[in-house]
C-alpha cells in the first residue's frame, strides 16, 4: 500500500517547537520531491515548505515560517520531517505532508500527488 502518515502534532504555547514527522510507505521518499502543506481555519490550504527529490539540495520556505521552519529528509527512516520552531498562533492548522509530481513552491491541488491524513497543529498564546 502506498501512502503516507504524519505524526508529531499537538498543542504547544507560542514560541515553542515540534517536530513533524512523515512516514512513507510502499515507496521510497528519496526519490520524490515532497511539501508541506497547512490548512488554517478560514483560509484554506497553505504551501509551507518543499524539498527536492533524490540529493534534497532545492528546500524552499513561505516567508511566514522562513527562519523558522525546516524541512528534511532521512532516507535510512523513509521519513520527511518539518521541524517547526519559535511558532506562533498564527501557524495553528492541520498540516499536510504531501508527495509533488515535481518540486513546487505553490500550494498543490487536493487532487494532485499523494497527501497523507494530516495532523493538528495548536499553538496557544
Amino acid at each position: 500500500l502506498v501512502a503516507l502518515v504524519e505524526s508529531g502534532g499537538g498543542t504547544v504555547q507560542s514560541g515553542g517547537s515540534l517536530r513533524l514527522s512523515c512516514s512513507g510507505s510502499g515507496f521510497f521518499i528519496w526519490t520524490y520531491s515532497f511539501a508541506w502543506v497547512r490548512e488554517v481555519s478560514g483560509k484554506g490550504l497553505e504551501w509551507v515548505s518543499s524539498i527536492s527529490d533524490r540529493d534534497g539540495e532545492s528546500r524552499r520556505y513561505a516567508d511566514s515560517v522562513v527562519g523558522r521552519f525546516i524541512i528534511s529528509r532521512d532516507r535510512s527512516q523513509n521519513q520527511v520531517y518539518l521541524q517547526m520552531n519559535r511558532l506562533k498562533p498564527e501557524d495553528t492548522g492541520v498540516y499536510y505532508c504531501v508527495r509533488t509530481p515535481r518540486f513546487t513552491t505553490t500550494t498543490p491541488d487536493r487532487n494532485v500527488g499523494l497527501w497523507g491524513q494530516g495532523t493538528q497543529v495548536t499553538v496557544s498564546s
